[in-house]
């Protein structure tokens, strides 16, 4: 259980943030200012906020009612961050090692093997870090983090300084460690395709307040008619499940009552849930079922609600079944189409705009 409820004035910013979570990874999610990194440090003790708590799994680390503020090297805060900050002058081992001067001699041990397999590092262990790549780095800083036996783990934009490739190289091992270690987690980005991977309880900020707060579909739903976005970030999530591969293309079927989507070499079983995230500007809009197109992926529903934009108007889908998908497409478009609330269409998207990237299966008990 996380229970952060802190406000702090700096000059002329003024953060206010609450939030209760007991449902593994926590995502702080805003754009470059909104306060992300600010409430780390409030959480990792590097700033005292004005007022307020902050409680983790029982244990006050701050109550400015009570006067209590335990210090930064008592907390038991692991932190990863952008850069993966090894010690030059030492190997991976010695790097994973140092963790352990920070952890209590009383307390529970992670098993050093159980993390240098998780993360699959044994092959670098005697390299130094500068013979790394950057994902390998991040691996590594990632293992001393966890390795410290921390009550707590900070991840701030620990992708936000790779490329695609490493990416998808490390996201499936911050979802392995949510998984299978028992430390609870909080996820700073303002990567949308990240916080939807890997949240299960999103903490959406702006201007060093909430604006919202729930699973990636309540938010992100809520937030792609926010002029306040950018359009790049309106984005739906739409909740699916993997059909049987086509091995002979390499597609994926993910299938919903509305239709089908293919995607690239998504490794689902048969059966399982899946979110998609999907951005509104890969989204095209039929008015008949279209025939005779590369673009292959169609999903049926009706129109709802219709946002105008100045030259673009942001239109949300009400999909067959359930679920909505938003679609942002040009005013001439949309009056050209004669669209309106309550209208049948297609919503059309390329394969080749989606990737495993924005693909991510469903936590169990999150439906």
């Amino acid at each position: 259980m996380i229970d952060v409820d802190v406000t702090l004035t700096v000059g002329t910013f003024t953060l206010s943030v609450a939030f209760r979570n007991d449902h593994g990874l926590t995502a702080l999610f805003g754009q470059s200012g909104s306060g992300k990194s600010l409430t780390l440090s409030l959480l990792s003790g590097l700033r005292r906020p004005d007022r307020g708590h902050i409680v983790v799994d029982g244990q006050v680390l701050v109550d400015t009612q009570k006067k209590v503020f335990i210090p930064p090297y008592r907390r038991r805060i692991g932190v990863v961050f952008q850069d993966s900050y090894l010690f030059p002058h030492f190997s991976v081992r010695q790097n994973l090692l140092f963790g352990r001067w920070f952890a209590p001699r009383d307390a529970d041990r992670v098993d050093f093997d159980a993390v240098v397999d998780t993360l699959g590092i044994g092959p670098l262990l005697n390299r130094q870090p500068q013979r790394l790549s950057g994902g390998e780095r991040q691996r590594v800083a990632i293992g001393r983090a966890l390795l410290s036996c921390p009550h707590l783990l900070l991840f701030d934009e620990p992708l936000a300084a790779l490329d695609h490739a490493r990416k998808l190289e490390i996201l499936p091992l911050i979802e392995k460690l949510r998984d299978e270690f028992d430390i609870p987690m909080i996820y700073v980005s303002h990567a949308m395709d990240e916080v939807v991977r890997l949240a299960r309880f999103v903490v959406l900020l702006e201007n060093g307040n909430v604006k919202t707060i729930g699973t990636p579909e309540q938010v992100f739903g809520q937030a792609a008619t926010q002029i306040t976005l950018s359009r790049l970030e309106r984005s739906s999530i739409v909740t699916m499940e993997v059909g049987a591969r086509d091995e002979r293309y390499d597609l994926t079927p993910l299938r919903h009552p509305s239709g089908t989507i293919w995607l690239m070499s998504f490794p689902g079983k048969i059966g399982d849930k899946v979110h998609v995230l999907i951005n509104a500007i890969d989204v095209a809009i039929s008015i008949e079922k279209p025939a005779g197109l590369s673009m292959q992926n169609m999903l049926q529903g009706t129109i709802g609600d219709i946002h105008r934009e100045g030259a673009a108007v942001m239109i949300e889908i009400r999909l067959k079944g359930e679920g909505k998908i938003f679609a942002m497409i040009s005013q001439r478009a949309f009056d050209q189409l004669q669209l309106d609330m309550g209208k049948p269409v297609f919503a059309l998207m390329k394969s080749t705009a989606l990737d495993e990237e924005k693909a991510s299966l469903v936590y169990p008990n999150i439906l």
